[in-house]
């Protein structure tokens, strides 16, 4: 009996990379310093988010017009252009209407001479 034997070559080394290359960045600094950072980013994003926080709270609870009289000057302001071009409109109507009641007053004095003219003729 003949016996085959494989022979296999051994994989290379894979080279070693220099200790903590691929470590994140929190697990090379001093835990000290890394409850530091947490609390520093937690500290700036409730100071970003506070104000943003408010005003959508006071948008949901319906308050952010009660609190700010500009805007309050302005609504007022614009009610009252309103109010007068809806006075505007009104009497813009009354003056179609008595428009309207002149032209059909003046072709009432011209169709009698027209209807003289054309029995005439």
């Amino acid at each position: 009996m003949i016996q085959v034997v494989v022979q296999v070559p051994t994989p290379p080394e894979i080279p070693a990379f220099p200790p903590g290359l691929f470590e994140p960045w929190y697990a090379r600094l001093p835990p000290a310093v890394t409850v530091i950072v947490c609390l520093g980013f937690f500290a700036a994003s409730a100071v970003v988010l506070y104000p943003l926080m408010r005003a959508i709270g006071r948008r949901i609870e319906g308050r952010a017009t009660e609190t700010d009289p500009a805007l309050r000057s302005a609504v007022e302001q614009l009610r009252a252009r309103l109010n007068e071009v809806e006075a505007l409109q009104h009497r813009v109507m009354e003056l179609e209407e008595r428009v309207d009641f002149a032209e059909r007053l003046l072709s009432q004095r011209h169709e009698p001479q027209r209807l003289d003219r054309g029995s005439a003729g």
